[in-house]
């Protein structure tokens, strides 16, 4: 199996995946960056105070480069 790198990129910066996750194939590589950015973006409308709109990304790399981009974005937006 090979390793990969899920580095985690939001409104604060670039958090570097120093440990990586041994995947056996690119659907489960898809499926643990989908998972980690739904649970970003949960922890981010739970902490939402002046900042209405958010953007966050998985990057995934291996030993040679870059694999994988997911982005997400969203905004919170209160009734007129």
């Amino acid at each position: 199996m090979r390793r990969y790198y899920f580095d985690l990129r939001d409104d604060n910066g670039l958090f570097v995946d120093d440990d990586g996750l041994e995947c056996r194939d690119m659907q489960v590589v898809q499926m643990e960056a989908a998972r980690s950015l739904a649970d970003m973006a949960r922890d981010a409308v739970h902490a939402a105070t002046s900042t209405p709109s958010h953007a966050m990304s998985i990057e995934v790399r291996d030993d040679a480069g870059p694999v994988l981009l997911v982005r997400f974005t969203f905004e919170i937006s209160l009734p007129l």
